[in-house]
């Protein structure tokens, strides 16, 4: 058996990708990955090989990949370019260190060309990239983390008791991170099949006026929802103080809102569009377990929450 590498441990994905695979493959064959090497400590002391991995550094990422066989290669938080740009160094990389396979985690959407998505492009990317280099590859396609939704319904809760976006009557399976991660390690180990797409999904489709019942239903707090428009939700979070992209003061200000409006605002308009609504059982095939519904989500809010983004440059 080959070792499998696993980037951004330090993650809230890659953590709990990593303490997956952990059940699934012994210690020897692994090697785990961060850009912050103080966040590796606690796999260190667990006897795990544990690399620095700078994604704006070809050379030191070539040497954190080599002796690896299959990358579990997690995206990183930055949007656009600086994004691509790190993907780019990451896959040549890994091809230079001689990484046969990559599980990489894409985003549902990715193979819609008509969906122009601001984070969808750069998934859609490295994709491509992937592939051109011909990998064996696996790419894990996940829905709209339900942990996200939650949040915004808990802030409509608490202030005025309606949540407002440009989703519309598009429908969407949330699913929870957790369940993305535990997919992700899972392939890495060997479920699956190479050079396939999954798509990894809730149990459900529903619309944002369906996700505000279960949510009041569910807690007791009374949340509506309101439909607005792409301009109006662009101003709501402007409002917030939230940063349209990923440069400059996102970095600080992903600890308290760990996403950028115009990845928010276009993937709202991508599930107002029907362009993601794809509900799998993949996740099941891949794990042998059901996927955790919105219902249960809700249920346990105090744990299902979406946490501070990983927001390092490197």
């Amino acid at each position: 058996m080959g070792k499998i590498i696993i980037t951004g441990v330090d993650g809230n994905f890659g953590r709990h990708s990593a303490k997956t695979i952990l059940t699934k493959v012994a210690k020897e064959y692994l090697i785990f990955t961060a850009p912050v090497v103080e966040k590796l400590k606690d796999f260190q002391d667990m006897g795990i090989e544990c690399r620095h991995a700078n994604f704006n550094d070809p050379k030191q990422l070539k040497e954190a990949f080599n002796g690896g066989d299959t990358l579990l290669f997690i995206s990183m938080p930055q949007v656009g370019e600086k994004r691509r740009r790190m993907h780019v160094n990451a896959i040549m990389a890994a091809k230079e260190a001689g990484v046969k396979k990559i599980v990489y985690t894409s985003i549902m959407g990715a193979g819609e060309i008509e969906n122009a998505g601001y984070e969808i492009v750069d998934h859609r990317f490295t994709e491509y990239l992937i592939m051109a280099l011909d990998f064996n590859y696996v790419f894990l396609r996940d829905s709209q983390y339900c942990e996200a939704m939650i949040a915004a319904f808990e802030q409509a809760a608490a202030s005025d008791g309606v949540l407002c976006n440009n989703m519309g009557d598009g429908r969407v399976a949330h699913v929870a991170r957790n369940d993305c991660a535990e997919a992700a390690a899972c392939v890495a180990a060997g479920a699956g099949e190479d050079n396939k797409i999954y798509y990894i999904t809730g149990p459900e489709l529903h619309n944002m006026d369906e996700f505000t019942a279960i949510g009041s239903e569910v807690t007791g707090k009374k949340v509506k929802y309101k439909y607005i428009d792409d301009e109006q939700s662009y101003k709501n979070f402007d409002a917030l103080g939230v940063p349209r992209e990923t440069d400059g003061i996102w970095a600080e200000a992903a600890k308290a809102f760990p996403f950028c409006s115009k990845g928010m605002v276009s993937f709202g308009t991508a599930i107002r569009l029907d362009q993601m609504s794809f509900c799998t059982d993949d996740f099941e095939k891949l794990t042998g377990k059901k996927p955790i519904s919105t219902r249960e989500m809700f249920k346990n809010a105090d744990i299902n929450i979406i946490g501070e983004r990983t927001a390092t440059d490197s």
